[in-house]
Order: structure tokens, then sequence, then C-alpha cells
């Protein structure tokens, strides 16, 4: 007698060519489908990245105390399928007088382009931020946490002879007392357009627990 496997394999039929067709079509059909949706599942991931998770970190990251002085960025702008569109260098002048927090910075991108960006920054409680710039619309609100600072705003950019309104999710990350490290998505209509990232070294920061 032969194995049941065997007598089960030798008594399938071909399948008829259209159903064979309709199949492999449905198939490719939830194939796409799932590429389609991956992007928004790994958007949800990322959402649910919280400030709190990173209390603990350390070295601190206290805007006032970290950029005060000259701080100088390398940066670029990837888009949404990961191709590098710009590539820049920041040069950022900060002060603080007790009470007002101003970040001066000055790009240049690779392809010679300057743009400027003067940021006014004032406490709004403990561990929290407003800040201001010609750019920005309305105010930019944040936080701070451990070694991380997040801060949500929205931006008109300038882009060629026009000018594009985005959203942006900003974060900084404390490395060590001379690093922080800087990662904003932007996104309109909620659709993510791409990220800047950035790593900021500061010439001579202040010791940090």
């Amino acid at each position: 007698m032969r194995p049941i496997r065997s007598r089960l394999m030798s008594s399938q039929r071909p399948l008829p060519l259209e159903t064979d067709s309709k199949l492999r079509s449905s198939a490719l059909g939830l194939y796409r489908l799932a590429l389609a949706l991956l992007p928004v599942v790994l958007l949800g991931a990322c959402a649910t990245q919280k400030l709190e998770d990173f209390a603990t970190g350390r070295p601190e990251l206290r805007l006032e105390t970290y950029f005060p002085g000259h701080t100088r960025a390398w940066g670029m702008f990837v888009d949404r399928f990961g191709t590098v569109r710009r590539q820049f260098i920041v040069d950022l002048d900060g002060g603080w007088d007790g009470t007002v927090l101003t970040l001066d910075e000055h790009f240049i991108y690779a392809d010679g382009e300057r743009q400027e960006r003067h940021w006014r920054f004032h406490r709004d409680g403990a561990g929290g931020w407003i800040g201001t710039a010609p750019d920005v619309i309305g105010q930019a609100h944040g936080r701070e946490a451990g070694n991380a600072f997040e801060m949500h705003y929205t931006a008109e950019l300038r882009t060629g002879d026009s000018t594009l309104r985005a959203d942006f999710d900003d974060w900084l990350f404390r490395q060590d007392q001379e690093v922080v490290l800087n990662r904003a998505v932007m996104r309109k209509f909620g659709v993510t357009l791409g990220t800047v990232q950035l790593a900021f070294r500061h010439d001579s920061p202040p010791a940090t627990p």
C-alpha cells in the first residue's frame, strides 16, 4: 500500500489555467498591498517612541548649558526613499542671558547656497521650552528629559522661487560632553517627506553629569 502522502499527491489534478492565473493575480495583489502598508506600519512603530524613555540617559542635555558659545554641525537631508538630497554644514552661535536662549544658525550647503535661521527660546515650566523663529509658523514647543530633547513645529522652507510649509518632529540626543545627534522628520499633510540628520560638536561645552 502506498503511503498516504503519495496517494494524496498522485490524486491531485492540475488547476485549470484560468483558476491558476486568478490565484497568482490574487497573491500578487496581496504582496503589493503588504508593500504599500509597510511604511504605515513602520511609521506607527516610530510614533511609539516617548521622551520619557530617555529620562535616565546621560550625560543630560540642557539647552541653556550646551548651546551657548560656538557649535558646528554636519548634516544631510534624506528623502522618503532613502536618497541623500542635500548635504550641509551649520555654524551655530548661542547665548543665554538667564531668561532667553538665542541660537543663530548659519547654513552652508554643498552647492554653495547659504541660509540662516534665528531661534529665540524661553522656558515653559519644568523641562519645557517655547521657541520662535522668522520662518516658523506660530511657536515651537519642546521638552527635555535625560539626554534627549523633542520639539514640534511648522516651518516655511524656501525651495528655489517658492516655499513649502512642513511639520517637523525634531529630536536631539546628547552622546557625550561635545557631541549631540539630531534627527528631524519632515511631514506634509501627515505624509513623511524625509528626514534631516545632523551631528553637532561644541567647541568647548561645559561638563554635565
